[in-house]
């Protein structure tokens, strides 16, 4: 046998944090290190949970109409300057090509920060008349950003892989409706596979996206105190289609601007669901987007080594009659200690122990990844009876998430309500003025800023804002946060 030592985590998650995730995401080997700084290797087990992202978030898109398509990475200088703010808005960020090969290029070729710009000159070629609306196109596909600030593997890097639709409408009250609609695709995406709740939302003016009318977000509360952006949908309005000459005749033979949306999830949100579940013994994975689900460990001794593989093959069966993911780790040079310690450390949901005690009595030992203690099932029910308890780790994840939220979103009517709460890793939702100079003063004073408004607000007449006294226009949540 190899040494019972295992390659477990030795930072905790509430000492210290920012250890215990980056020991986490390469001891569970989701991500290895490059030798570009800033950009990150997914591993298998990192890749799957976003393909399962990619999957599910394709069909609800497919069905609602939208179609598929890929854009080149390289993008013009002249393209990427012609709508001010969003230019703007990019500039120090921008990765540039110059030269090709040898020679020095004649135009400068961003590397794609985001695809706004070289789509919305083909919208420009292929838009014509009202008949040729809606234009509804997404690409999955991979982003450069310059990122200066720290790089953190999945929440802050300088290449990513995400989605990004971009579609054209007659009318703003179609597109507004679409905005709407992706943030609760969004929600979907968080609260079915990643077993997170959000708050869903409409930002604030200094947090919205650059070019956009207006920009909805999903936020979501880590455990350490501090909200992240999960994914956003923009409405553009007609800032793009006006820069871009995105035209068309519209019934009466009339020339109309387009109006706009783009909208994008991340694998940032890999990090987030990271963060969100996982403990000190390592990842935590909810079973919709685990790459094994179950993993089973066989209890071999040379006297009933043969029976005990007999039943391993007969309860895997099962398990693949159901369509679940499942591993048989039947490694003979590994204890089962260390067996169980790995596979914790992975985050797999269920494991199976199956040795000849449990065969004497008919049974498997299971123990769930969330709750850590052995329970019997019979060898003749196992298929049905993971199933059950896989969909049930599911739903306790996201309750348990659930309540953390609730617990942690605490309103207030005064900044001195707002300082207190925010020390305490709380998010606070407050009637607020919506000025500029009430944000910076907040933040100034806890680091906290504007996550997002709900979209259906509770009643804000007669409020003052927590912040300046004047009268509210929205309630907001604020957070510190990444």
């Amino acid at each position: 046998m190899l040494s019972q030592d295992t390659k477990g985590l030795t930072a905790r998650k509430s000492d210290d944090f920012s250890e215990w995730y980056t020991q986490l995401i390469q001891k569970a080997e989701l991500i290895e290190y490059s030798p570009v700084s800033g950009c990150y290797i997914l591993r298998p087990s990192a890749y799957h949970i976003w393909e399962k992202v990619q999957e599910y978030f394709d069909a609800l898109i497919k069905k609602d109409g939208v179609k598929n398509v890929y854009f080149p990475l390289f993008i013009p200088e002249s393209l990427l300057t012609k709508e001010k703010e969003h230019v703007e808005g990019f500039a120090p960020e921008v990765a540039w090509v110059e030269t090709g090969g040898s020679s020095k290029l004649q135009e400068r070729l961003a590397v794609r920060p985001t695809s706004e710009t070289i789509m919305y000159d083909a919208f420009a070629k292929w838009i014509r008349s009202h008949k040729d609306l809606p234009l509804r196109l997404n690409q999955w596909c991979n982003i450069v950003r310059w990122e200066f600030k720290h790089c953190m593997p999945f929440l802050r890097s300088r290449e990513f892989l995400w989605q990004e639709g971009h579609t054209a409408f007659a009318a703003k009250k179609e597109a507004v409706a679409e905005a709407e609609k992706m943030l609760d695709f969004y929600e979907q995406v968080f609260r079915d596979l990643y077993a997170i709740p959000v708050l869903k939302g409409r930002k604030s003016e200094s947090e919205k996206f650059a070019g956009a009318e207006f920009t909805l977000s999903v936020e979501i509360l880590l455990p350490q105190g501090k909200a992240i952006q999960g994914a956003t949908s923009h409405h553009l309005g007609q800032h793009f289609s006006h820069a871009f000459e995105i035209t068309f005749l519209d019934q009466n033979q009339k020339k109309q601007y387009a109006w706009q949306n783009s909208w994008g999830i991340s694998t940032r949100s890999i990090g987030i669901m990271i963060m969100a579940h996982s403990d000190d013994k390592g990842l935590v994975l909810p079973p919709r987007v685990a790459q094994i689900q179950v993993v089973i460990v066989p209890i071999l001794f040379d006297k009933s080594k043969e029976r005990v593989l007999e039943v391993v093959k007969q309860v895997e069966k099962s398990l693949h009659a159901k369509h679940l993911r499942v591993h048989v780790d039947d490694r003979e040079d590994y204890s089962p200690g260390w067996k169980f310690n790995e596979w914790e450390l992975k985050g797999v949901p269920i494991r199976l122990e199956i040795g000849p005690k449990d065969i004497e009595k008919n049974q498997v030992t299971v123990v769930q990844r969330d709750l850590g203690q052995k329970e019997f099932v019979p060898v003749d029910d196992v298929g049905s009876e993971i199933v059950l308890l896989l969909d049930q780790m599911q739903a306790r994840l996201f309750e348990k998430a659930t309540k953390v939220l609730e617990e942690s979103v605490i309103e207030v009517s005064t900044l001195k309500e707002a300082v207190k709460e925010l020390e305490k890793g709380k998010i606070i939702f407050a009637p607020w003025c919506e000025s500029l100079e009430s944000e910076e003063l907040l933040k100034e004073k806890t680091g906290a800023k504007s996550l997002n408004a709900p979209l259906k607000q509770p009643a804000v007449k007669g409020k003052k804002c927590f912040i300046t006294g004047k009268p509210a226009t929205q309630w907001y949540y604020f957070a510190k946060s990444y």
